[in-house]
């Protein structure tokens, strides 16, 4: 893919699709932090004959974070169940530095866990939770645990049991001029996946509600781009706009009340806002050059955007109360599509150095920029609402797939479908 002009950007994840069938994430952890936390995650009690294993669900969970190294099951002396059975020394000659024990037992309606996690090191009980779910939510359950064992010895909350959404289409190979997109939804690592809208029309740029119940996205099947907000669960839709000219990039105000988006209805592209209450329309930029990608601020009360007023895309911020704008990025010859970490402290962006386009994150305070990424062609960052983690689309091999590095840029795992292409990842916010 070549990034030429930001008129363009509508339309430049359509030209890379090429053919592929309905896709399932998979993991390739490529790279972790040097010491990683031992942890062993014992098969809980009650579970053998279960649909999933919540066990190795949450011993995935934590690898996948990069920080933990899961003692491997056919290495463990012992398989307690309860308190009394655990016998620390076993745990040290295995190097191990926390254990997770547990069990399962069926309940009306469901199944309940029950996990508790010991310092292997002080000997002690650090944690013990008991959760349940309906009989066809135990990923849901080992997710929730897995958040738990993460925040307890990180002190970051975990954030296994979100969400994502991401764009697949399929080309029909006898006639490249058919397709069908697929709005997807999953959970975070890549499991469970459910088709939210199937197209024979391009879809773009999904977006989250800030209460992960709504979905903002661009739709081409009323012949030219427009905007739609769809309910996750029920599927109903919203046409929020029908302009001539582009409709693209929305964006979510941090309270749901708003959505940001682009316009070129009056000529050049331009950002506005909706109030969705009302359906009142502002115009927030006023510039002859190309104004694109909006997102709010985490207070919102500025939008952060891409503009090539200054004669290359950089990113710039727009006070909304007194219209003030200024430049926010100064280093690369290319930086767009950028967001904030929950806390306001970083932002993320795709940047080109050298004519390749990476994922770079930028500290707000000081203007330090940092490379988190060395493949080529990465495009549509998002991050996860705890801030560690960010997803990004990438090619690999020849075709789309999708990969996550830390904000650290230490650990690095990719999401490539088994089959096809895949684009335009959007990580949800926390559902509770």
């Amino acid at each position: 893919m070549k990034l030429i002009a930001l008129q363009s950007v509508f339309f430049l994840i359509i030209a890379s699709f090429s053919l592929i069938a309905k896709a399932q994430l998979t993991i390739e952890i490529t790279r972790g932090i040097d010491n990683p936390t031992s942890i062993a995650i014992v098969p809980f009690a009650g579970s053998t004959n279960l649909s999933e294993d919540v066990a190795g669900i949450v011993s995935a969970d934590l690898q996948r974070s990069g920080q933990f190294a899961p003692v491997d099951r056919a290495n463990m002396l012992a398989l307690p169940q309860e308190q009394k059975d655990v016998y620390f020394r076993d745990w040290k000659i295995l190097g191990a530095e926390y254990l997770v024990i547990g069990g399962i037992e069926p309940v009306t309606g469901g199944y309940q866990l029950r996990f508790e996690l010991y310092d292997v090191l002080n000997q002690r009980q650090v944690l013990k939770k008991i959760a349940t779910a309906t009989a066809t939510d135990l990923r849901g359950l080992a997710h929730y645990a897995a958040d738990q064992i993460y925040e307890q010895i990180t002190g970051i909350r975990g954030a296994f049991s979100t969400k994502i959404i991401y764009i697949e289409v399929l080309r029909n190979a006898s006639n490249p001029q058919e397709a069908t997109y697929r709005l997807i939804h999953a959970d975070a690592d890549g499991a469970r996946e459910r088709e939210l809208l199937k197209s024979s029309q391009p879809l773009l740029s999904p977006r989250w509600s800030p209460d992960g119940k709504q979905v903002a996205y661009v739709s081409f099947e009323t012949s030219r781009p427009a905007i739609f907000i769809q309910n996750i669960a029920t599927g109903a839709r919203r046409q929020i706009t029908n302009f001539k000219g582009l409709n693209g990039a929305p964006a979510w105000s941090p309270d749901g009340k708003k959505l940001a988006f682009v316009l070129s209805k009056d000529g050049n592209p331009e950002i506005y806002t909706i109030d969705l209450a009302s359906g009142n329309y502002q115009r927030i930029t006023q510039h002859f050059a190309i104004d694109t990608e909006p997102n709010f601020s985490g207070d919102g009360k500025g939008i952060i955007f891409t503009s090539n007023r200054g004669g290359q895309p950089q990113i710039y911020q727009v006070d909304l109360a007194s219209g003030r704008i200024e430049r926010l990025t100064f280093y690369g010859d290319y930086n767009a599509r950028a967001s904030l970490s929950p806390d306001g402290k970083t932002m993320v962006m795709v940047h080109r150095e050298q004519g390749i386009f990476h994922i770079a994150a930028q500290d707000v305070k000081t203007g330090d920029l940092r490379i988190l990424t060395e493949t080529e062609l990465d495009e549509s960052p998002s991050i996860a609402p705890n801030g560690a983690m960010l997803l990004y689309a990438t090619q690999a091999n020849g075709k789309g797939i999708l990969a996550a590095v830390s904000l650290d840029a230490g650990v690095k795992f990719k999401l490539p479908s088994k089959r096809g292409d895949v684009r335009e990842p959007a990580w949800s916010p926390f559902f509770n």
